[in-house]
């Protein structure tokens, strides 16, 4: 079995050590696609092996990373495929443990640890900070102050979950923060993930998969049998794939009209699923009428 693996880019500094990296710890048949969005990677930066392609794509105003994913995937000629960020690192057999591991109609996200780039190694911690295997959405749905009371679907870490549950291997989950996912080539395309209409180029990706597939019967897990780091990029890196502020809120917009208001009972259904056991942090008993309350 093959697994091809996608990698979004826009002129990001650590894409040639993720690339190296994915060679270094793959123990199975792979193939990398790296999408590079409007520009072209110095010669000096250009992984040289049989397995690697690089996808240019023409240069836009807008974020193309939902474009690039689909032109990869028709391109793939992976059994799975996988979209990773271009600031990551992973466990050794990532691949064959995830393949190992599947169902049908799953998409799994590897457990995620801290990544420190600079010196391409899982980040020391100062405190007992767990990984992170859990997000929850939070609630109310984020307002964005000076933006007319815009609202949208955010996750955040869920540690008390990430404890409380350590020793389950697999896991269901809501929320993930899309800079790893994994599932067959024939799931994506059965399910027409990255949508580009409503959803822009950029943003909403792991909502979209989540909800899409949890709405069609599938499953959405992460696989703590193995694990991916990831660089939280902060003031020192800034965001690397860069995209506009409109697009960016159009993208918001358009999934929280699509989720929240257009896919009510589902997503009442989904909510109630995840609040069962654990409660999600923030979310008041009767957050169904505050919610829906205007």
């Amino acid at each position: 079995m093959k697994t091809t693996i996608i990698i979004p880019s826009k002129t990001e500094i650590f894409l040639k050590r993720t690339i190296e990296d994915v060679l270094e710890k793959a123990t199975g048949d792979i193939e990398i696609i790296a999408v590079v969005d409007g520009y072209y990677p110095p010669l000096n930066e250009i992984v040289d092996d049989p397995r690697v392609t690089y996808l240019h794509l023409e240069p836009s105003r807008n974020a193309q990373k939902r474009h690039g994913i689909n032109k990869a995937v028709e391109m793939a000629t992976g059994d799975f495929v996988m979209s990773v960020d271009a600031h990551i690192m992973f466990a050794k057999g990532f691949d064959e443990q995830l393949i190992k591991d599947h169902e049908p109609n799953w998409v799994q996200v590897p457990r995620r640890h801290r990544l420190d780039a600079e010196n391409w190694c899982l980040q020391p911690q100062s405190d007992n900070r767990p990984p992170i295997d859990y997000e929850y959405i939070m609630f109310p749905p984020l307002v964005h102050e000076n933006d007319d009371g815009m609202k949208s679907i955010h996750g955040f870490k869920w540690d008390v979950k990430t404890i409380a549950r350590m020793d389950i291997p697999i896991d269901d989950i809501i929320e993930f923060q899309g800079s790893c996912w994994f599932m067959t080539k024939e799931f994506f395309q059965r399910m027409g993930f990255m949508e580009i209409n409503g959803y822009t180029g950029w943003g909403q990706e792991a909502e979209e998969i989540s909800f899409k597939t949890w709405k069609a019967g599938g499953r959405v897990v992460v696989n703590k049998n193995t694990w991916y780091a990831h660089l939280h990029k902060g003031e020192k890196y800034g965001r690397m794939y860069w995209m506009s502020r409109a697009e960016n809120r159009e993208s918001y917009k358009y999934a929280y009209n699509k989720w929240i208001i257009e896919e009510k009972d589902f997503i009442i259904s989904l909510f109630e699923k995840f609040n069962q056991d654990f409660k999600m942090p923030g979310w008041p008993l009767d957050w169904k009428e505050k919610l829906w309350k205007n």
